[in-house]
């Protein structure tokens, strides 16, 4: 069977989603420590929850370093929502959806034509400033003091910037090893 054959008429291989759907599985499980440690967290301290919010855009950040083709992230945010689900509820696809979609648009707005590392680093600095706002509601940020309200920012921020770290830590480490060369990009 021919290249073309193989990829369907859509380009996308079968190596290509069996990666998506093993990141997005491996990210599902670790996601649901994650949600119950923030759980606890929100409920005890409300403003230390966001500390782990970084680990929600791992997985998102593997699939996007490793395999280097257009919606990987959303792919994976999907996939990991999925898993995520019967422990939660649906909801949880909408928020890992929800936080794939940062690490994606960096390399959306280059059109998938740039792979930079520093492009990781600004999609997490944009849910880094996001999320604060458009979660400011149930956190009551702007009834705080300004201080606080600072810090929920800086801490939100550097997790963010950790788990993008991680998540190409992680990345580069399996491209090392030789996971998924078949699912890559092709660059011809």
């Amino acid at each position: 069977m021919s290249a073309p054959a193989k990829r369907g008429m859509s380009g996308v291989s079968t190596a290509y989603l069996l990666t998506c759907a093993a990141i997005g599985v491996a990210g599902g499980i670790v996601l649901i420590g994650a949600w119950f440690l923030s759980s606890v967290l929100f409920l005890a301290v409300p403003l230390v929850s966001v500390s782990v919010a970084g680990i929600w855009l791992m997985p998102a950040v593997v699939a996007l370093r490793l395999i280097q083709r257009p919606g990987a992230g959303l792919l994976v945010g999907l996939i990991s929502g999925l898993v995520l689900a019967p422990f939660f509820t649906i909801s949880a696809v909408g928020t890992t959806l929800f936080w794939s979609l940062f690490p994606e648009l960096p390399f959306l707005a280059t059109l998938y034509r740039r792979w930079s590392t520093w492009l990781h680093y600004g999609g997490a600095l944009v849910v880094g400033i996001a999320y604060p706002i458009l979660a400011a509601a149930s956190f009551n940020l702007w009834t705080i003091p300004v201080g606080l309200q600072v810090a929920f920012f800086a801490v939100n921020i550097a997790s963010c910037l950790a788990g993008t770290w991680l998540g190409i830590l992680i990345a580069d480490r399996l491209r090392r090893a030789g996971v998924a060369r078949l699912a890559r990009r092709r660059t011809a």
